[in-house]
C-alpha cells in the first residue's frame, strides 16, 4: 500500500487548488461561456474490438536488453486488441474506467523447426479522472489524474548470471497533469508527471518521469477517418537498477478506418516504437504495418 502513496499524493496536489476554482465559480454563477452545461451521462464505449493482421521490422535487435515483444523482426503476426471503457461525465467532472488488453504471436518454420514469438503482450486497467476548468468552444481543459495497473498474459525470461529467470510485468503507473479533453480533432491531450512502482522482478522499482500523449481523429468523410493516438514517456529517477528499464519510450499508432457497414471497420495501419533501456547500446525501433478489422459501439446506460 505505502508504494501508490506517492502517485496519490502528486494526483492529489494538482486537482485539488483547481477543483477550488471550479467550485468557487459554480458558487459565482458564472456564465455558461466559462461553466460546462449541468447534463450527466454514463456510457459504455467499446472504442476497439480489433483482429490484426501484421508485418514488422526492428532495428538493433541483437541487444538483450529489451522486452521479448520488441523482438518480432521481419515476421508476420495475427492478434487481437480490446479497448473499451465506462464513462461518467458531468457538469464538471469526467471519470473513466478502462481496460485495454493486446496480443499478438508469430509462429516460423525454418529446418524444420519451429520458433514463435510474441509481439505484442498487455493488459492495463485503469481509472482516470479530469476535473473540468475552463470551457472551450471545442472541448474542455482541466487537470487529471490516472492510476493504472499494466501486467500482461504470459511470462518473459531473461539470462541472469548465466541462469534463465521468468517474470512477468507488473507496474503501477500514476500520473497526474493538466489535460484538454473532447476537442474538434484532439479529443486527448496532456502533459502529465508519471510515477511508477514497478514490481516485476526482485525488488521494487520507484520510477519518477513525465509524459505527454495525444489521441487525434480528423473525418475525412462521412465513412473514413484518419486516427492517430500516442505518447512519450521519458523517466529520470529510478530506486532500483535493471538493465531493462526504459529511458524513455515513444509511441505512435496510426490507421485509417474505412466503416464496412454498421459499426464494423476496415482499417490499414502504420504503429511506430522507438525505445531505449538503461542497459542498452543504443535505441531499437519498431515498425508494424499492418490491416485490422474492427467493431466500435457505445451504449448508453
Amino acid at each position: 500500500m505505502k508504494h501508490i502513496v506517492k502517485p496519490l499524493a502528486v494526483c492529489a496536489a494538482v486537482l485539488l487548488p483547481f477543483s477550488a476554482v471550479a467550485d468557487e465559480n459554480v458558487a459565482n454563477n458564472i456564465s455558461t461561456d466559462e461553466a460546462i452545461a449541468s447534463a450527466s451521462s454514463l456510457t459504455a464505449n467499446i472504442k476497439r474490438l480489433a483482429f490484426e493482421y501484421m508485418e514488422h521490422s526492428v532495428t538493433n535487435r541483437k541487444d538483450a536488453n529489451y522486452p521479448d515483444t520488441y523482438n518480432a523482426d521481419e515476421e508476420e503476426t495475427i492478434g487481437g486488441v480490446f479497448d473499451g471503457n465506462i464513462t461518467y461525465e458531468t457538469a464538471n467532472q469526467i471519470w473513466m474506467n478502462g481496460l485495454f488488453m493486446n496480443y499478438s504471436k508469430s509462429k516460423t518454420t525454418e529446418n524444420a523447426v519451429t520458433t514463435e514469438n510474441e509481439k505484442d503482450d498487455e493488459i492495463l486497467l485503469f481509472t482516470d479522472y479530469t476535473h473540468k476548468v475552463w470551457q472551450l468552444e471545442q472541448g474542455v481543459v482541466g487537470p487529471f489524474a490516472y492510476l493504472g495497473y499494466e501486467t500482461e498474459f504470459t511470462d518473459f525470461d531473461l539470462i541472469e548470471n548465466n541462469r534463465k529467470h521468468s517474470y512477468r510485468t507488473k507496474i503501477l503507473r500514476g500520473k497526474a497533469g493538466l489535460k484538454l479533453y473532447d476537442g474538434k480533432y484532439f479529443k486527448q491531450l496532456y502533459v502529465a508527471v508519471v510515477e511508477e512502482d514497478d514490481m516485476t522482478y526482485h525488488n521494487d522499482n520507484m520510477k519518477t518521469g513525465g509524459e505527454i500523449g495525444y489521441e487525434f481523429n480528423y473525418p475525412i468523410n462521412e465513412t473514413t477517418a484518419f486516427i492517430s493516438e500516442g505518447f512519450y514517456r521519458r523517466f529520470f529517477e529510478y530506486s532500483e537498477r535493471e538493465n531493462t528499464d526504459f529511458k524513455y519510450k515513444l509511441e505512435l499508432n496510426n490507421r485509417i478506418e474505412t466503416k464496412l457497414t454498421g459499426d464494423l471497420y476496415l482499417a490499414p495501419f502504420y504503429n511506430y516504437e522507438l525505445a531505449e533501456t538503461r542497459g542498452a547500446r543504443s535505441s531499437r525501433a519498431q515498425s508494424t504495418f499492418g490491416l485490422s478489422l474492427s467493431y466500435n459501439k457505445s451504449f448508453d446506460l
